[in-house]
């Protein structure tokens, strides 16, 4: 009995030891295992969302930068309606996060486990309204792990097949996971970013704020977007 008890005892060590080895890799890195499944569905949307932008069709350029906002905005309303759940819609780059993926419609479960996704009760960038785009921190690749290293002036980049859109971060904020105030699309447009806190936790949510400053619609000349009066914390 006593070796008995000795070896479950070694046993029930080695796994608390093991156990939290796994925690510290995926506290300072993420999951291995989820990352291969995302590094493989994103192997198989960039497939997709390249078909997508050869189909696009760029409109002729309008001969104001008023007059080529209306348009971007038909577009990316365009895009929205034709958009599936779980699609390749665009690729986003965050280069304080070390992010360059693509990014998926929708913000359920499975279609998370693909990469980063826009919530489907906000808009397409270009709309002039809320674009909100969440993302793992620890498991399938973690694209959002370290929001909380983004700094007011960073810069987030996300394609789409009709233009480039350029956004700088401004601000951030903790909510709790109930509160959905934060889907609330002001009347111009704006970027939310976000994943869980704290880290191994779903109880806060992490929201960095954006505000597009540049656009470069397919076919037309870029232009830059006049700074618009954010409320902190709207």
């Amino acid at each position: 009995m006593r070796r008995w008890a000795r070896f479950t005892g070694t046993v029930l060590i080695a796994l608390g030891v093991l156990t939290l080895l796994w925690a510290l890799v995926v506290w300072q890195w993420q999951d291995p295992f989820t990352a291969l499944y995302t590094t493989w569905r994103q192997h198989q949307l960039t497939s997709q969302y390249d078909k997508r932008v050869r189909a696009f069709h760029a409109p002729i350029a309008r001969d104001s930068v008023a007059a080529e906002r209306r348009s971007v905005a038909r577009e990316a309303r365009h895009y929205r309606l034709g958009s599936r759940r779980g699609e390749a819609i665009g690729r986003i780059k965050v280069p304080r996060m070390g992010v360059s993926m693509i990014l998926v419609n929708g913000t359920d479960h499975e279609t998370l486990k693909k990469g980063p996704g826009r919530d489907l009760r906000t808009f397409m960038p270009g709309e002039n309204r809320l674009v909100y785009i969440a993302g793992h921190r620890t498991t399938y690749l973690a694209p959002f792990s370290h929001i909380d290293r983004l700094r007011a002036g960073d810069r987030v980049t996300i394609e789409v097949p009709y233009g480039i859109f350029v956004y700088a971060v401004t601000h951030h904020r903790i909510v709790k996971a109930t509160d959905l105030s934060v889907l609330r699309s002001p009347r111009h447009e704006q970027l939310e970013l976000q994943a869980c806190h704290p880290r191994f936790f779903a109880t806060h949510r992490y929201i960095a704020y954006a505000r597009l400053v540049r656009v470069e619609p397919r076919g037309a000349a870029p232009f830059a977007v006049g700074t618009v009066a954010q409320a902190s914390g709207k």
